[in-house]
């Protein structure tokens, strides 16, 4: 089948690097979610905040405390319409957004799995694929409520993809041509004396910041891993066709199979809010491990309850609703690890480095001990 289509020509063709969706039924109902997370993020989202705050000093509760029960403050905001247009227009905007590409794919699966495997062994960079790796519980979940979550949809990647650009755009980030990765790439801090051989990015998903710090790292041999065989193989596929020599792996943060000092330079982007308290802890022990001395680890996730000022009231319950709505698992956990602290306990030296990535992200900057 592989030699009768030209995987080299996009159905509908591209917008820089973004290959358009094959049909146009497809792309004007993304068109149309991106417009309706738009006026979520930029009206009802704002409303709901504004009637939080009025509804908790209404129930006698300040605002800005980060240690009122939540049971209170769900008494507090129970019922409350504009809460939750709010709450429903998130949920009900990822399923139809999921739902989307989920049936155009699976409706057309013979052509994109033909293409991958079209892919599977070209180059530039390498693809791995381990499918009698064992994958654990904590990695299969319905993430961010994605059918088949990462793991268990071989269509992953593409709707990873489509999705997080909705979600970006619709945020006011504009994505569609890696803008934001590769802001964050070239954010990364180069290691003292500026020695940059070897980069990896750790549960890279698609490897759009791998690829970006390719781009800003030419002669650098840069790593993409995750646990997700569809997301590292529409990673690579995507890659080549970019023309980017990175190397794509299947396998776990927690055990790379990377020698000791190996890697000069160690990142990683909104993973550790996806693993529970203990595997995020192994991350870095881990990542100590196979950085060289003078090596750097830029980890780029949300603020946990370590950091001054990463909770008030609303943002605690935002962060619940996550968790419990959007298929944040260990969104909770996360936020009460004393992150920097882990950091420390696994030998690096830590430092705040720079302005936030991206809103409540924040860099911290780890390197290890000469």
């Amino acid at each position: 089948m592989t030699s009768k289509l030209n995987f080299d020509l996009e159905p509908r063709g591209a917008k820089g690097r973004l290959e358009r969706l094959a049909r146009l039924d497809v792309e004007s109902r993304d068109d149309f979610l991106t417009g309706y997370r738009t006026w979520g993020s930029d009206r009802a989202v704002p409303a709901a905040a504004k009637r939080f705050d009025q509804l908790l000093e209404k129930a006698g509760i300040d605002p800005k405390s980060i240690d009122t029960p939540m049971e209170e403050i769900f008494a507090a905001v129970d019922g409350d319409p504009i809460l939750g247009v709010a709450a429903r227009y998130r949920t009900g905007v990822h399923d139809v957004m999921h739902r989307n590409f989920d049936e155009e794919f699976k409706a057309n699966a013979d052509y994109y799995l033909a293409e991958m495997e079209e892919f599977d062994n070209r180059g530039p960079g390498s693809l791995e694929l381990n499918p009698d790796m064992e994958i654990p519980d904590y990695a299969r979940h319905e993430i961010h409520t994605q059918p088949g979550g990462y793991v268990g949809n071989p269509f992953a990647g593409h709707i990873y993809h489509y999705s997080t650009n909705n979600f970006y755009n619709g945020r006011n980030l504009r994505n569609y041509q890696d803008e934001l990765h590769t802001r964050l790439g070239n954010q990364v801090p180069e290691p003292k004396g500026g020695k940059v051989a070897r980069v990896l990015d750790i549960g890279c998903g698609i490897g759009q910041l791998a690829v970006a710090m390719k781009e800003r790292f030419a002669d650098a041999e840069v790593w993409g891993i995750d646990a997700g065989a569809p997301m590292v193989r529409y990673g690579h596929m995507r890659a080549v066709e970019l023309d980017v020599a990175v190397n794509f792996s299947q396998r776990m943060a927690e055990d790379t199979q990377f020698p000791d000092n190996h890697f000069d330079i160690v990142a990683s982007y909104i993973l550790h809010h996806e693993v529970p308290e203990e595997i995020s802890k192994e991350i870095t022990n881990e990542v100590h491990r196979i950085l060289r001395p003078g090596g750097v680890f830029f980890p780029i996730d949300f603020q946990t309850g370590s950091s001054p000022g990463a909770r008030s009231a609303y943002a605690r319950y935002s962060q619940w609703k996550d968790h419990r709505w959007n298929e944040e698992v260990w969104r909770q956990e996360y936020a009460r690890l004393d992150f920097p602290k882990a950091m420390r306990d696994a030998g690096f030296e830590v430092t705040r480095e720079g302005p936030p990535a991206w809103r409540s992200r924040y860099n911290l900057l780890g390197t290890k001990k000469a």
